[in-house]
Protein backbone atom coordinates (compact mmCIF):
# COMPACT_ATOMS: atom_id res chain seq x y z
CA UNK A 1 0.00 0.00 0.00
CA UNK A 2 1.24 3.61 -0.96
CA UNK A 3 1.48 5.81 1.82
CA UNK A 4 0.41 9.03 0.62
CA UNK A 5 0.86 12.58 2.77
CA UNK A 6 -1.93 14.45 1.06
CA UNK A 7 -5.15 12.60 0.25
CA UNK A 8 -6.44 14.07 -2.83
CA UNK A 9 -6.97 12.07 -5.64
CA UNK A 10 -5.44 14.65 -8.55
CA UNK A 11 -9.10 15.98 -9.32
CA UNK A 12 -9.62 19.59 -8.90
CA UNK A 13 -13.36 20.34 -8.06
CA UNK A 14 -13.85 23.22 -10.32
CA UNK A 15 -11.29 22.97 -12.62
CA UNK A 16 -10.55 22.76 -16.08
CA UNK A 17 -7.95 22.03 -18.42
CA UNK A 18 -6.23 24.71 -20.14
CA UNK A 19 -8.16 25.55 -23.55
CA UNK A 20 -5.85 24.63 -26.24
CA UNK A 21 -8.20 26.78 -28.82
CA UNK A 22 -6.93 29.81 -27.58
CA UNK A 23 -3.74 28.78 -29.50
CA UNK A 24 -2.31 30.15 -32.47
CA UNK A 25 -3.08 28.15 -35.57
CA UNK A 26 -0.50 27.12 -37.65
CA UNK A 27 -0.56 27.05 -40.93
CA UNK A 28 -0.82 23.35 -42.20
CA UNK A 29 -0.44 21.90 -45.76
CA UNK A 30 -0.60 18.50 -47.38
CA UNK A 31 1.55 17.24 -49.82
CA UNK A 32 0.12 14.38 -51.26
CA UNK A 33 2.52 13.25 -53.99
CA UNK A 34 5.29 13.27 -51.14
CA UNK A 35 3.04 11.82 -48.42
CA UNK A 36 4.11 14.79 -46.00
CA UNK A 37 2.14 17.36 -43.60
CA UNK A 38 3.89 20.25 -42.85
CA UNK A 39 3.28 22.12 -40.00
CA UNK A 40 4.86 25.89 -39.58
CA UNK A 41 5.39 27.84 -36.21
CA UNK A 42 5.80 30.86 -36.72
CA UNK A 43 9.74 32.67 -37.44
CA UNK A 44 11.15 34.45 -34.10
CA UNK A 45 14.59 36.28 -33.90
CA UNK A 46 17.03 34.57 -32.75
CA UNK A 47 20.13 36.32 -31.89
CA UNK A 48 24.02 35.47 -31.08
CA UNK A 49 24.04 33.62 -27.58
CA UNK A 50 20.12 33.11 -26.68
CA UNK A 51 17.98 29.96 -25.73
CA UNK A 52 18.73 27.58 -23.72
CA UNK A 53 21.90 27.85 -21.81
CA UNK A 54 22.56 31.77 -22.91
CA UNK A 55 19.61 33.31 -21.76
CA UNK A 56 17.10 35.75 -23.58
CA UNK A 57 14.12 34.55 -25.93
CA UNK A 58 14.70 30.88 -28.03
CA UNK A 59 10.94 30.61 -27.39
CA UNK A 60 8.48 29.98 -30.48
CA UNK A 61 4.76 30.75 -30.18
CA UNK A 62 2.96 27.44 -28.83
CA UNK A 63 0.57 26.43 -31.60
CA UNK A 64 -1.86 24.02 -32.69
CA UNK A 65 -2.71 21.90 -35.16
CA UNK A 66 -5.35 20.84 -37.06
CA UNK A 67 -4.42 17.25 -39.66
CA UNK A 68 -7.00 17.60 -42.30
CA UNK A 69 -6.74 14.17 -43.33
CA UNK A 70 -7.05 10.53 -41.75
CA UNK A 71 -3.19 9.03 -41.84
CA UNK A 72 -0.84 6.96 -40.40
CA UNK A 73 2.04 8.37 -39.08
CA UNK A 74 5.67 6.68 -39.98
CA UNK A 75 8.23 9.53 -39.53
CA UNK A 76 8.95 13.14 -39.01
CA UNK A 77 12.00 15.79 -39.42
CA UNK A 78 12.06 19.40 -38.15
CA UNK A 79 13.73 22.18 -40.46
CA UNK A 80 14.60 25.92 -39.85
CA UNK A 81 14.98 28.57 -42.42
CA UNK A 82 14.73 32.43 -43.06
CA UNK A 83 12.40 35.03 -44.40
CA UNK A 84 13.10 34.29 -47.51
CA UNK A 85 13.20 30.58 -47.15
CA UNK A 86 16.62 29.98 -46.94
CA UNK A 87 17.50 26.44 -44.71
CA UNK A 88 19.21 27.41 -41.39
CA UNK A 89 21.13 24.88 -39.26
CA UNK A 90 19.74 21.91 -37.22
CA UNK A 91 21.99 23.09 -34.63
CA UNK A 92 19.57 26.29 -33.40
CA UNK A 93 17.09 23.24 -32.66
CA UNK A 94 17.01 22.36 -28.88
CA UNK A 95 13.71 20.86 -28.93
CA UNK A 96 10.57 20.55 -30.43
CA UNK A 97 7.93 18.55 -28.85
CA UNK A 98 4.49 17.70 -30.62
CA UNK A 99 1.75 16.79 -28.11
CA UNK A 100 -1.76 14.78 -28.39
CA UNK A 101 -4.16 16.79 -25.81
CA UNK A 102 -6.58 13.77 -26.13
CA UNK A 103 -4.47 10.52 -24.99
CA UNK A 104 -2.55 10.16 -22.38
CA UNK A 105 0.76 8.98 -22.27
CA UNK A 106 1.88 5.79 -21.61
CA UNK A 107 4.03 5.89 -18.00
CA UNK A 108 1.55 8.90 -16.25
CA UNK A 109 -2.11 10.44 -17.34
CA UNK A 110 -0.66 13.23 -18.76
CA UNK A 111 -0.88 14.87 -22.40
CA UNK A 112 0.16 12.04 -24.86
CA UNK A 113 3.81 13.44 -26.67
CA UNK A 114 3.48 12.43 -30.15
CA UNK A 115 6.92 13.67 -31.40
CA UNK A 116 10.26 15.14 -30.14
CA UNK A 117 13.19 16.25 -31.31
CA UNK A 118 16.64 17.25 -29.54
CA UNK A 119 19.31 18.56 -31.90
CA UNK A 120 21.42 15.36 -31.51
CA UNK A 121 18.15 13.23 -32.58
CA UNK A 122 17.25 14.68 -36.38
CA UNK A 123 14.62 13.03 -38.22
CA UNK A 124 13.20 9.80 -37.22
CA UNK A 125 11.58 7.43 -39.74
CA UNK A 126 10.42 3.50 -39.08
CA UNK A 127 8.82 0.75 -41.56
CA UNK A 128 6.07 2.18 -43.27
CA UNK A 129 4.47 -0.71 -44.18
CA UNK A 130 5.07 -2.04 -40.05
CA UNK A 131 4.48 1.13 -38.23
CA UNK A 132 2.18 3.69 -38.05
CA UNK A 133 0.34 6.09 -35.27
CA UNK A 134 -3.15 6.59 -36.81
CA UNK A 135 -4.49 10.17 -36.39
CA UNK A 136 -7.63 10.68 -37.28
CA UNK A 137 -9.17 13.62 -39.87
CA UNK A 138 -9.72 16.77 -37.87
CA UNK A 139 -7.44 15.70 -34.76
CA UNK A 140 -5.69 19.09 -33.25
CA UNK A 141 -2.67 18.69 -32.26
CA UNK A 142 -0.20 21.10 -29.74
CA UNK A 143 3.75 22.00 -30.32
CA UNK A 144 6.11 23.62 -28.96
CA UNK A 145 9.76 24.11 -29.57
CA UNK A 146 12.87 25.88 -27.68
CA UNK A 147 15.38 27.30 -30.25
CA UNK A 148 18.80 28.33 -28.92
CA UNK A 149 21.65 30.03 -30.65
CA UNK A 150 25.83 29.84 -28.91
CA UNK A 151 27.21 31.14 -32.15
CA UNK A 152 28.03 34.91 -33.08
CA UNK A 153 25.41 35.38 -36.20
CA UNK A 154 22.54 37.07 -35.86
CA UNK A 155 18.98 35.09 -37.39
CA UNK A 156 16.67 38.12 -37.26
CA UNK A 157 13.96 35.49 -38.84
CA UNK A 158 13.58 31.90 -38.02
CA UNK A 159 10.93 29.86 -38.95
CA UNK A 160 10.60 26.49 -37.63
CA UNK A 161 8.54 23.39 -39.40
CA UNK A 162 7.97 19.89 -38.59
CA UNK A 163 7.38 17.76 -41.70
CA UNK A 164 5.41 14.20 -40.75
CA UNK A 165 5.38 11.37 -43.13
CA UNK A 166 2.52 9.80 -43.70
CA UNK A 167 0.48 6.67 -44.82
CA UNK A 168 -3.20 7.18 -45.88
CA UNK A 169 -5.62 6.43 -43.55
CA UNK A 170 -7.85 4.29 -46.11
CA UNK A 171 -4.50 1.94 -46.56
CA UNK A 172 -4.65 -1.60 -44.97
CA UNK A 173 -1.36 -1.17 -44.12
CA UNK A 174 0.96 -0.46 -41.34
CA UNK A 175 0.44 -3.96 -39.86
CA UNK A 176 1.22 -2.33 -36.45
CA UNK A 177 -0.46 0.33 -34.97
CA UNK A 178 2.17 1.92 -32.76
CA UNK A 179 2.06 4.76 -30.06
CA UNK A 180 4.79 7.02 -29.41
CA UNK A 181 6.00 7.20 -25.46
CA UNK A 182 8.18 8.72 -23.15
CA UNK A 183 9.90 8.40 -19.73
CA UNK A 184 11.87 11.19 -18.21
CA UNK A 185 14.06 11.52 -15.24
CA UNK A 186 12.10 14.37 -14.02
CA UNK A 187 8.72 13.29 -14.44
CA UNK A 188 5.58 13.76 -13.28
CA UNK A 189 5.77 17.44 -14.43
CA UNK A 190 7.15 20.30 -14.92
CA UNK A 191 11.07 21.79 -16.49
CA UNK A 192 12.76 19.05 -17.51
CA UNK A 193 16.52 20.48 -16.90
CA UNK A 194 18.46 19.60 -13.65
CA UNK A 195 21.74 21.09 -12.08
CA UNK A 196 24.40 19.25 -12.84
CA UNK A 197 26.97 18.52 -10.26
CA UNK A 198 30.71 18.10 -10.89
CA UNK A 199 32.08 14.45 -11.13
CA UNK A 200 29.98 11.37 -12.17
CA UNK A 201 26.29 11.60 -10.79
CA UNK A 202 22.90 10.02 -12.44
CA UNK A 203 19.46 10.64 -12.16
CA UNK A 204 16.15 8.23 -12.65
CA UNK A 205 12.72 8.15 -12.66
CA UNK A 206 10.85 5.15 -11.79
CA UNK A 207 7.05 4.30 -13.11
CA UNK A 208 4.31 1.48 -14.74
CA UNK A 209 2.45 1.82 -18.07
CA UNK A 210 -0.99 2.15 -18.26
CA UNK A 211 -1.11 -1.05 -20.68
CA UNK A 212 0.66 -3.90 -21.72
CA UNK A 213 2.49 -4.06 -25.09
CA UNK A 214 5.78 -3.73 -26.87
CA UNK A 215 8.45 -1.19 -27.23
CA UNK A 216 9.57 -1.76 -30.89
CA UNK A 217 11.71 1.47 -30.88
CA UNK A 218 13.79 4.06 -28.60
CA UNK A 219 16.01 6.83 -28.12
CA UNK A 220 17.19 9.13 -25.72
CA UNK A 221 18.12 12.90 -25.65
CA UNK A 222 20.88 14.29 -22.95
CA UNK A 223 23.26 17.07 -22.46
CA UNK A 224 27.12 17.20 -22.95
CA UNK A 225 28.81 15.38 -20.43
CA UNK A 226 26.09 12.63 -20.48
CA UNK A 227 27.70 9.28 -20.51
CA UNK A 228 24.93 6.82 -20.75
CA UNK A 229 21.18 6.28 -20.70
CA UNK A 230 19.38 3.60 -20.29
CA UNK A 231 15.39 1.63 -19.49
CA UNK A 232 15.74 -1.38 -16.94
CA UNK A 233 12.80 -3.73 -15.63
CA UNK A 234 13.01 -2.81 -11.69
CA UNK A 235 12.10 -6.13 -10.31
CA UNK A 236 13.84 -8.23 -12.85
CA UNK A 237 17.00 -6.02 -13.44
CA UNK A 238 16.50 -6.78 -17.49
CA UNK A 239 18.29 -4.16 -19.20
CA UNK A 240 15.21 -3.12 -21.99
CA UNK A 241 17.60 -0.47 -24.00
CA UNK A 242 21.06 1.07 -22.95
CA UNK A 243 23.26 3.30 -25.04
CA UNK A 244 26.33 6.00 -25.05
CA UNK A 245 25.76 9.26 -26.97
CA UNK A 246 28.35 9.54 -29.88
CA UNK A 247 30.43 12.93 -29.95
CA UNK A 248 31.76 15.11 -32.07
CA UNK A 249 35.79 15.97 -32.36
CA UNK A 250 35.48 17.88 -29.47
CA UNK A 251 33.70 15.78 -26.98
CA UNK A 252 30.15 16.86 -27.45
CA UNK A 253 26.88 15.00 -27.45
CA UNK A 254 26.59 14.91 -31.39
CA UNK A 255 23.80 12.42 -31.44
CA UNK A 256 22.42 9.18 -29.63
CA UNK A 257 21.61 6.15 -30.93
CA UNK A 258 18.10 4.32 -31.97
CA UNK A 259 17.73 0.89 -30.24
CA UNK A 260 15.20 -0.99 -32.97
CA UNK A 261 14.19 -3.54 -30.85
CA UNK A 262 12.30 -5.85 -33.47
CA UNK A 263 13.46 -7.62 -36.35
CA UNK A 264 12.98 -10.76 -38.50
CA UNK A 265 11.86 -12.94 -35.35
CA UNK A 266 11.27 -10.38 -32.62
CA UNK A 267 8.81 -7.91 -32.63
CA UNK A 268 9.68 -5.50 -29.31
CA UNK A 269 10.23 -5.66 -26.02
CA UNK A 270 7.50 -6.96 -23.79
CA UNK A 271 6.14 -4.27 -20.85
CA UNK A 272 3.26 -5.31 -18.57
CA UNK A 273 0.85 -2.59 -16.13
CA UNK A 274 2.27 -5.11 -13.30
CA UNK A 275 5.40 -4.12 -13.48
CA UNK A 276 8.02 -1.16 -12.63
CA UNK A 277 10.49 0.59 -15.49
CA UNK A 278 12.81 2.78 -14.47
CA UNK A 279 14.44 5.52 -17.25
CA UNK A 280 18.31 6.95 -15.87
CA UNK A 281 20.84 8.92 -17.15
CA UNK A 282 24.45 8.85 -16.12
CA UNK A 283 27.01 12.04 -16.61
CA UNK A 284 30.10 12.79 -15.61
CA UNK A 285 31.02 16.71 -15.41
CA UNK A 286 35.14 17.25 -15.50
CA UNK A 287 34.83 20.83 -14.77
CA UNK A 288 34.79 21.51 -11.76
CA UNK A 289 32.13 23.62 -10.99
CA UNK A 290 27.73 22.70 -11.34
CA UNK A 291 25.96 23.43 -14.01
CA UNK A 292 22.64 25.21 -14.17
CA UNK A 293 20.24 23.44 -16.26
CA UNK A 294 23.54 21.37 -17.52
CA UNK A 295 21.73 17.97 -16.97
CA UNK A 296 18.58 16.15 -19.01
CA UNK A 297 17.54 12.43 -19.54
CA UNK A 298 14.97 11.40 -21.12
CA UNK A 299 13.87 8.23 -23.23
CA UNK A 300 11.04 8.31 -26.00
CA UNK A 301 10.26 5.38 -29.11
CA UNK A 302 7.48 4.07 -30.38
CA UNK A 303 5.34 1.36 -28.67
CA UNK A 304 2.61 -1.42 -29.60
CA UNK A 305 -0.21 -2.07 -27.43
CA UNK A 306 -1.18 -5.57 -26.64
CA UNK A 307 -3.73 -7.25 -29.56
CA UNK A 308 -7.28 -5.97 -28.46
CA UNK A 309 -5.70 -3.46 -26.21
CA UNK A 310 -7.21 0.06 -26.64
CA UNK A 311 -5.17 3.49 -26.06
CA UNK A 312 -6.46 5.24 -22.86
CA UNK A 313 -8.35 8.70 -23.62
CA UNK A 314 -6.51 11.31 -21.14
CA UNK A 315 -8.70 12.52 -17.93
CA UNK A 316 -8.50 16.15 -18.54
CA UNK A 317 -9.88 16.58 -14.68
CA UNK A 318 -7.24 15.21 -13.17
CA UNK A 319 -4.93 18.12 -11.38
CA UNK A 320 -1.77 16.41 -13.05
CA UNK A 321 -3.06 16.28 -16.51
CA UNK A 322 -3.62 20.30 -15.93
CA UNK A 323 -0.49 21.11 -14.23
CA UNK A 324 1.11 19.42 -17.40
CA UNK A 325 -0.60 21.32 -19.73
CA UNK A 326 0.30 24.36 -18.25
CA UNK A 327 3.68 23.68 -18.41
CA UNK A 328 3.65 23.15 -22.55
CA UNK A 329 1.09 25.60 -23.34
CA UNK A 330 3.72 28.28 -21.64
CA UNK A 331 1.71 29.48 -19.01
CA UNK A 332 3.25 31.48 -16.70
CA UNK A 333 0.88 29.76 -13.65
CA UNK A 334 1.70 26.18 -14.41
CA UNK A 335 2.77 25.31 -10.88
CA UNK A 336 0.87 22.60 -8.80
CA UNK A 337 -2.55 23.19 -8.57
CA UNK A 338 -2.90 21.10 -5.32
CA UNK A 339 -0.59 19.57 -3.38
CA UNK A 340 -0.73 15.87 -4.25
CA UNK A 341 1.38 13.16 -3.28
CA UNK A 342 2.91 12.03 -6.74
CA UNK A 343 5.02 8.97 -5.51
CA UNK A 344 2.19 6.28 -6.95
CA UNK A 345 4.05 7.40 -10.28
CA UNK A 346 7.52 8.04 -8.93
CA UNK A 347 8.19 4.82 -6.98
CA UNK A 348 5.27 2.51 -7.46
CA UNK A 349 4.11 -0.37 -5.29
CA UNK A 350 6.95 -3.74 -5.84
Amino acid sequence: MIATTVTLLAVLAGAQAPDVGQLVEAKVSVNAEAREITIDIPAIPLPPHTGHHGGGGGLPPVIRARLPIAVSLYGFRVELFDAEGAALPASLIHHVNMIDPQARELFLPISRRVMAVGSETGGQKLPWFLFGLPIAAGAELVANAMLHNPTETDYPSVTTRIVLQYVPGSRPWPVFDGYPFQLDVLFPVGDKSFPLPPGPSSKSFEARPAIAGKIVAIGGHLHDYGTKIELTAVETGRVIWSTTPTLDDQGKVAGVPIGKLYGWFKVGATITPDRTYRVTVYYDNPTGEPLPEGGMGVVGGLFVPARGTVWPLADKALALYQQDARHYLLLAAWEPLVEEDHSQHEHPPR
